[in-house]
């Protein structure tokens, strides 16, 4: 097995239209805009740029690495579509990773250590009104509570906060900072989502071999499975 794959990442599950190149663990080159609905005119130039400007050929690629949701349809289409027709193209695999487990390893990298115990993480993507998608993640980075839709007020997450400080992180944490930051053990980190923070996620599925089956494999909207099953423990503020 490659130890140092040439990984393309596409993000496109939010307004940002994101792609990385990384070898090994190391990131060679960024394209994203933060421009929303742009997704379809952008992407493919982007890749196309991206490639170009680190001296590789998509024909070099060991895998394809796509942000699966929950996040927006239209988004989340696009990008998978993408990565699946390049993959065939190639004969390469793929490897999904949940946006917001992307998120939170992008919160870790931007967390700087204050010296109090590790926090844990929740990450969120803005859904409507005082909706969010969110997952809850260790200090690890495991995830512990599973992708959620959440109504966020003055008890949301309570649980949580009285056990544990919690960094929030994502687009959704903005609109829920005020009433969030109410409590002593809620934490922020402001970052943009971005394709490069698909690559620790993506390089421990590449070390276990954890590909998805291109034909079959399919965005994540998160909507589907909240109307079939009960929100996650833990996470809903009735709970």
């Amino acid at each position: 097995m490659n130890t140092t794959p040439l990984l393309l990442h596409i993000e496109t599950a939010t307004e940002i239209c994101s792609v990385a190149l990384s070898q090994g663990a190391d990131i060679l080159g960024v394209e994203e805009s933060a421009d929303g609905n742009s997704h379809s005119k952008n992407l493919l130039p982007f890749i196309e740029r991206l490639m170009a400007g680190t001296a590789h050929q998509i024909k070099d690629l060991d895998g394809i690495v796509v942000s699966i949701g929950p996040g927006s349809y239209t988004g989340l289409r696009i990008g998978t579509s993408t990565a699946k027709g390049i993959a065939y193209s190639l004969g390469k695999p793929v490897i999904t990773v949940g946006t917001l487990e992307s998120i939170a390893n992008g919160a870790a990298e931007t967390w700087t250590d204050d010296g109090q115990p590790a926090p844990q993480f929740v990450a969120m993507i803005d859904a409507r009104r005082m909706e969010v998608f969110a997952a809850h993640y260790d200090e690890a980075l495991r995830e512990v509570g599973a992708p959620a839709a959440v109504i966020v007020d003055e008890h949301a997450f309570r649980p949580l906060l009285d056990e544990h400080r919690i960094v929030f992180c994502g687009n959704g944490m903005p609109k829920c900072k005020a009433l969030l930051s109410q409590h002593p053990n809620a934490l922020f980190v402001e970052q943009s989502l971005s394709a490069r923070f698909l690559l620790k996620p993506a390089l421990r599925k590449w070390e276990a071999q954890a590909f998805s089956d291109t034909a079959y494999f399919e965005p994540f909207y998160l909507k589907e499975y909240v109307a079939a099953k009960p929100v996650v423990k833990g996470l809903h503020p009735n709970t």
